[in-house]
This record gives structure tokens, sequence and C-alpha cells, in this order.
């Protein structure tokens, strides 16, 4: 992956990841960076997944994708959220 790839991942995973936040009802007790790494990894296993399921390149904007990829994200920051409420 070059440079300008490696840039969009975590611009688009900083985006993700901030939707996926807002979509999680209440009060969120992670950080910032834990939220752009959940998004990051949403975004890339979200990628994944549409191109496994035939989404991933539609005409104009790819919704399906982003669904997928935000939805990761939230489950990713609850999850991540009631791990830490443990401790």
């Amino acid at each position: 992956m070059e440079i300008d790839g490696i840039i969009s991942a975590i611009f688009i995973g900083i985006v993700i990841g901030v939707l996926g936040r807002l979509v999680v009802p209440g009060r969120q007790r992670i950080g910032v960076l834990w939220t752009i790494a959940v998004g990051i990894v949403a975004a890339l296993i979200g990628s994944a997944l549409a191109a496994g399921i035939g989404v991933a390149d539609t005409e104009g904007v790819d919704w399906v994708e982003w669904l997928i990829q935000i939805g990761l994200a939230a489950l990713g920051v609850a999850a991540l959220d009631r791990a830490k409420a443990r401790h």
C-alpha cells in the first residue's frame, strides 16, 4: 500500500469511527485514538466484506459499503466501551 492509500485509509477510518460512535447511544468511555483505531479496522473489514458480497464497486456512492463499515464501527465502539466499563 502506498502512502496516499495509507493516508486515505486513516482519513476514512476517522470518519467511520466518528459515525460509528454517533450511532451508539449514550456516553462512551473510550478516547479519540481508540475511536480512530476502531474506525480504521472497521473500514478495512467492511471493505473486505463488501467486496466479498459484491457491493464494493457500484455506480455512484457505495452506500451499502458505508453502512457495513459504520455498523462494524458501532459494534467495535460498543464492545470496547463495554470492555473498558468492566475495568
